[in-house]
């Protein structure tokens, strides 16, 4: 089963290395370099998983956080907080992010986050259809 991921940074070279890693497993990926971008994108498109960068300009990570679980509150985010601090991460979980995880990243325990938000998704939607 795939997962349908939407990775959210301001930095080509972070968007262009997490598009390759999830690629070469088999995994749809698709990139937005702002908040608003990635709104834009979730219009048209679903997504089990947003891995987003709370740190970017414009509408930064915490305020397209509130935005997406406004509107797919079924869809997990994962932020990623790098100059920002651990305590952004854990706002980011009270707005209802699924996890966040430090930059520079550790892609095997990304990955392992991502696996764990997806079966959380597929609990939450089983709920919801019931």
């Amino acid at each position: 089963m795939s997962i349908r991921i939407l990775v959210v940074d301001d930095e080509p070279d972070f968007i262009e290395t997490m598009v390759k890693r999830f690629t070469f497993r088999k995994m749809p990926v698709t990139a937005a370099s702002s908040g608003i971008a990635a709104l834009k994108i979730l219009e048209t498109e679903t997504f089990d998983v947003v891995i987003m960068d709370v740190r970017m300009p414009g509408k930064d990570g915490i305020e397209t956080l509130k935005e997406i679980k406004k509107r797919h509150p079924l869809t997990e985010v994962i932020m990623l907080t790098g100059h920002a601090s651990v305590e952004s991460g854990m706002r980011g979980m009270s707005l209802g992010a699924y996890d966040y995880v430090l930059k520079p990243v550790d892609f095997d325990e990304l990955l392992e986050k991502v696996r764990k938000a997806h079966e959380r998704k597929r609990l939450n939607e089983g709920r919801s259809a019931t």
